[in-house]
């Protein structure tokens, strides 16, 4: 099958899981979370659950395993916590979680935001990749940042990634 057979063949609606991570927000002052949340449902996407949780890797990974542990979640999507600051925490609890890490995610989100803001697209630990047959994927915190992977990776692909996480 080509890549557009499979997209021809992929769910047109999934079902989402959405976490912020952070030690500053709340659900009320989540920007982040909010759009990451629009563009989902603005896609036909479902929101099953969402979450808010400190820049913590036990509690990140407590919120993950719960979510992918559920029969109505297809998706896990996160926002916050992939700088490199101290507190940043969020790339080391999500791929120490990934049965099979999708590397080209990280790499051509850095490529996109390097288009937009230079060098310091470096500081993105952006990342996603499979976990018990569902798609996980770890962005950054701002909006702007939100909008680019959404718009440019997550949702013309997302259907797509869930197709394959089942096979």
């Amino acid at each position: 099958m080509s890549h557009t057979d499979h997209r021809a063949a992929a769910p047109t609606s999934v079902r989402c899981a959405v976490l912020t991570i952070s030690d500053t927000r709340t659900l009320d002052t989540d920007s982040g979370g909010a759009a990451l949340v629009s563009l989902l449902a603005e896609h036909g996407h479902t929101i099953v659950v969402r979450g808010l949780v400190k820049d913590d890797p036990s509690a990140v990974q407590r919120w993950v395993q719960a979510q992918r542990s559920r029969d109505d979640v297809d998706a896990i999507l996160t926002t916050g916590g992939t700088g490199v600051a101290r507190r940043d925490n969020t790339h080391e609890a999500i791929m120490t979680m990934l049965d099979k890490p999708i590397p080209g995610f990280g790499e051509l989100f850095r490529m996109l935001s390097y288009q937009e803001i230079g060098a310091a697209a470096m500081l993105s630990r952006a990342c996603a990749g499979i976990s018990q047959c569902r798609v996980v994927i770890a962005l950054p915190g701002s909006v702007h940042a939100v909008r680019l992977a959404m718009d440019k990776l997550v949702l013309p692909e997302l259907g797509h990634l869930v197709r394959e996480a089942r096979r």
